[in-house]
């Protein structure tokens, strides 16, 4: 198995360094290595976004809940649909009208406080670093399960291919690379699921598996920020904040920008609702044959223990170095749009913005990524990146949804809502994690906070109202008013 599942990680580690680095493309301005010249296609763009969605969480995580859990967890990927919904109804088309390239830029635009956009830097930083962080631990439980390595391997594997392929190219090797990477994860993981699907109802398998050190499914199952709790308060919790958590994501807002127009903006989000669609059948199939065969097994090595328990021998060998591949493609691809949009924002904030103040920035997310997970224990990549999502709900949605349909939101209310919702966040999730008992708040953050945060920006925003930009008029009538078809082609003679 060693040498099968090195020899599958090997191979989309430098299928992803030669699709991302070799021979990229040298841009005039910062605007176009950022963007990849706002010229990648609307299937590729989409394919970009579905494949830094599936990320450890979608692949091994949401599988290992459904076998832990049962059929609750079967709702979790409408929480996805739902959030492209609301990111296509509501903010897509504005967003890009006001010209700007990140949520940091958006704030200090719209409302014009460096304040703000400080505040909001430094939110995108943390939401960055807690879904690296998810991926970097699942990629040392990987290594660690299936060779004996130790997890940092895992971690570098991952970190130092991301930073030059994001160094190398921006965004334009980063998009070609995930939108490889999700055809490599569709066919890797629907593949294997067919094999052992056919192996369970079609051949004899062995009894199900026992795996030392973990607790029964229903022993010491944890759960934070709602996931991995399977009633109905715990999976509506999970569905507000994908469904709202969505648009504020900074690697899924950066993509709205990387089209040549408005209308292949919207056709992308579209792209990729429908490929997540399909990527997400397939994960009940290991969730119900992990349910079966490994029913004592850590969530995110559900899927990695299934061939060796289902074929042992080659055959399940050789599964799982493709189930290996697939996903360390998960949770490369997921850290490459993660640093490229972080890396931006922060540059943009500390810096004058040029290239190499960007490249600087990504190194500088990427090494402090490597120390969070260095001084963290792994857990579960699910609860972990639920947490993002609880805190991007209770952040940037309210930021984005009042900002661009709510002309008397001012700078002081989107402090009050950040120090509210994001602060009640943190505290909720910090309280569960230690076992205060902070009674329905600790276990279902986002149904506490994001109201919360909604309140306050209205609240405070009412409070200030003298401080209403001057020019808000412009600005609403900027987002709001069709977008000019000229810009398509400007961004294709810059390309």
């Amino acid at each position: 198995m060693l040498a099968a599942v090195l020899a599958g990680v090997a191979a989309v580690l430098v299928l992803s360094v030669v699709v991302g680095m070799v021979r990229p493309r040298r841009y005039a301005t910062v605007e176009q290595f950022y963007l990849a010249a706002r010229a990648v296609p609307p299937l590729r763009n989409g394919a970009a976004i579905s494949s830094e969605y599936t990320s450890a969480a979608a692949c091994l995580g949401l599988a290992g809940l459904i076998a832990t859990h049962g059929s609750q967890m079967l709702w979790y990927p409408v929480g996805a649909a739902a959030g492209f919904v609301v990111l296509l109804a509501l903010v897509v088309a504005p967003l890009r009208r006001s010209g700007t390239y990140t949520l940091s830029d958006f704030a200090q635009w719209r409302f014009g406080s460096s304040g703000l956009r400080r505040l909001t830097t430094c939110t995108v930083l943390v939401i960055g670093l807690v879904y690296l962080v998810a991926q970097f631990h699942a990629a040392g439980v990987v290594l660690r399960l299936l060779t004996g390595l130790p997890a940092w391997g895992g971690w570098l594997a991952v970190a130092v291919p991301a930073v030059g392929i994001a160094l190398a190219g921006g965004m334009r090797s980063v998009t070609r690379v995930q939108a490889t990477q999700f055809w490599l994860k569709l066919v890797v993981f629907t593949g294997c699921a067919l094999v052992l699907w056919c192996t369970w109802r079609c051949l004899a398998a062995p009894e199900p598996l026992r795996v030392a050190g973990f607790a029964g499914p229903y022993e010491g199952a944890g759960t934070l920020a709602g996931a991995g709790d399977p009633s109905l308060p715990g999976i509506l919790t999970v569905l507000l904040a994908c469904a709202l958590g969505t648009m504020g994501l900074p690697h899924i807002v950066v993509r709205v920008y990387a089209n040549p127009d408005g209308r292949s903006a919207r056709r992308s989000i579209v792209a990729a609702q429908v490929l997540l669609g399909v990527f997400f059948l397939v994960p009940p199939l290991y969730g119900i044959l992990g349910r079966v065969h490994v029913p004592d097994a850590h969530s995110d090595e559900v899927v990695l223990l299934l061939p060796s328990m289902m074929l042992p021998g080659a055959a399940g060998n050789v599964l799982t170095g493709l189930l290996a591949a697939g996903a360390f493609a998960a949770f490369l691809a997921t850290s490459c749009g993660v640093l490229v949009a972080v890396g931006g924002a922060v540059s943009s904030c500390v810096s004058r913005v040029s290239v190499t103040s960007f490249r600087v920035a990504v190194a500088v997310v990427a090494v402090a990524a490597l120390g969070m997970a260095a001084l963290t224990s792994p857990g579960s990549s699910v609860l972990l990146v639920l947490v993002g999502f609880s805190l991007s709900a209770a952040t940037f949605c309210p930021l984005l949804v009042l900002g661009i349909w709510w002309r008397r939101l001012t700078a002081a209310g989107v402090v009050a809502g950040f120090v509210v919702g994001g602060g009640l966040t943190l505290t909720l999730v910090y309280a569960d994690l230690v076992g205060l008992k902070a009674g329905l708040a600790a276990a279902y953050p986002a149904a506490f906070s994001v109201p919360a945060a909604f309140v306050a920006m209205v609240v405070t925003s009412l409070v200030t109202r003298g401080r209403v930009p001057g020019n808000v008029d412009a600005l609403m009538a900027r987002m709001h008013w069709p977008e000019d078809r000229s810009s398509r082609q400007d961004a294709r003679s810059s390309f």
